[in-house]
């Protein structure tokens, strides 16, 4: 329960930085599609540098001091934007510095916190737990993104007012550190035996690539990351660009649309119960690619806009908590950190390169089609899915088995 509320918490305050961060660097900065992708690269770039080393330490350290430690990081982070605004110094340079630092700190919590959950819950309470945190988190999304745009033209004009609402960002992961430090369940101590760092790394990599439901799932979504990336470093520039909208406006579309992945949690355990999770996992990713295809198309209705995104965002944890729970399974708890690590190394390596490839066809093609092109990439790691051993998986193992 406190591992839920901190992340509660800190999903709503990550809202924040979402429309914020976008805001901030279009009209503060003047950032065009080029700058927008190396902005967002960063802070993701440093999972495919850094990832298989944090896994080891994941594996050989307790991993709740490590996330509360990686949240007081994004914390002072995050806290230096409104300050750099105020001092009158924030450029693209102090962004790109900014998230990638966010990145760095964001590497270490995310594979402490993946491998964390298997030892706060028992195996099979997995998608339940997951799907609790996946409907807070997207719940967030609905209430996080109208305060946080408020915010920002309470605080200020639009650039301004941005920077100031990382402050409010800032205070959220301090919460959430504070209630993670004051989890009391004891956790396994995992230092590792062998203490050959190599072989550890080894070890993760070997039992990601060696395993074909772990390999088939990673290849997936780092197709659905690699075009999402490329999709979204655009949409923003599309919303206030081509089609003229105010920050309020887009804050709105926003928030309908986040109603997509509240829908999507909650109807997570019928439609996986109904379809079995191999099949939902394949027919969340093509759902979610065709809505986000058909985005551009209906340019000239906001509302279908904002709909067709909410659809979209349906799909989206359908497809991630069933994947998690299901690597979350099948994994012994001692290389949890290592595999969670590996297949993030992998999936999340992904989006950097979608960011820059996202920059380069806005700035060559064009906003229109840069979006056709990400949607259609999105949902191509379905061929990994419509074969054995993962569309006949239908019920999550009670026992690893690996």
């Amino acid at each position: 329960m406190r591992l839920w509320t901190g992340q509660t918490i800190e999903a709503v305050g990550g809202e924040f930085t979402t429309i914020a961060m976008q805001t901030l660097a279009i009209f503060l900065v003047k950032a065009g599609p080029m700058e927008i992708g190396i902005l967002f690269a960063l802070q993701t770039l440093p999972v495919p540098i850094l990832g298989l080393f944090v896994g080891v330490w994941a594996d050989r350290w307790r991993r709740r001091p490590i996330m509360i430690a990686a949240n007081l990081g994004r914390m002072l982070t995050l806290a230096w934007v409104p300050i750099a605004q105020w001092l009158g110094v924030l450029t693209i340079y102090q962004l790109y510095i900014v998230t990638t630092l966010f990145g760095i700190f964001t590497v270490f919590y995310d594979i402490a916190n993946q491998s964390y959950l298997p030892s706060l819950i028992d195996r099979e309470n997995l998608i339940e737990g997951n799907s609790k945190l996946q409907t807070t988190q997207s719940a967030a999304g609905v209430i996080g993104l109208p305060i946080a745009t408020a915010l920002i033209l309470l605080l200020g004009s639009n650039g301004i007012g941005a920077a100031k609402t990382f402050a409010v960002e800032a205070c959220g992961f301090l919460c959430s550190a504070l209630l993670i430090f004051s989890i009391r369940k004891p956790e396994v101590n995992l230092v590792s035996k062998k203490r050959n760092f190599a072989r550890e790394m080894k070890e993760g990599a070997e039992i990601v690539f060696n395993n074909r439901v772990l390999r088939n799932i990673t290849a997936c979504t780092a197709l659905l990351n690699l075009g999402s990336s490329i999709y979204f470093t655009v949409i923003y520039l599309f919303m206030y660009q081509q089609l003229n909208l105010s920050v309020a406006v887009v804050g709105t579309i926003w928030s309908v649309a986040a109603v997509g992945f509240v829908f999507g949690a909650l109807l997570t355990p019928r439609v996986t119960g109904m379809f079995g999770m191999g099949s939902a996992l394949a027919l969340s990713i093509v759902f979610q690619g065709v809505c986000l295809a058909f985005v551009p198309f209906a340019h000239e209705a906001i509302l279908a806009v904002a709909l067709l995104l909410m659809l979209s965002n349906v799909g989206i944890p359908i497809y991630n908590i069933n994947q998690v729970s299901l690597r979350q399974a099948i994994t012994p708890d001692d290389i949890q950190g290592r595999m969670n690590a590996t297949v993030r190394v992998i999936i999340r390596g992904a989006i950097p390169l979608g960011f820059f490839i996202g920059g380069l066809l806005g700035n060559q093609y064009g906003i229109v089609l840069t979006l056709i092109i990400g949607a259609i990439i999105s949902s191509l790691g379905v061929i990994f899915l419509i074969f054995k051993p993962v569309r006949t998986v239908r019920n999550i193992p009670r026992t690893s088995t690996i």
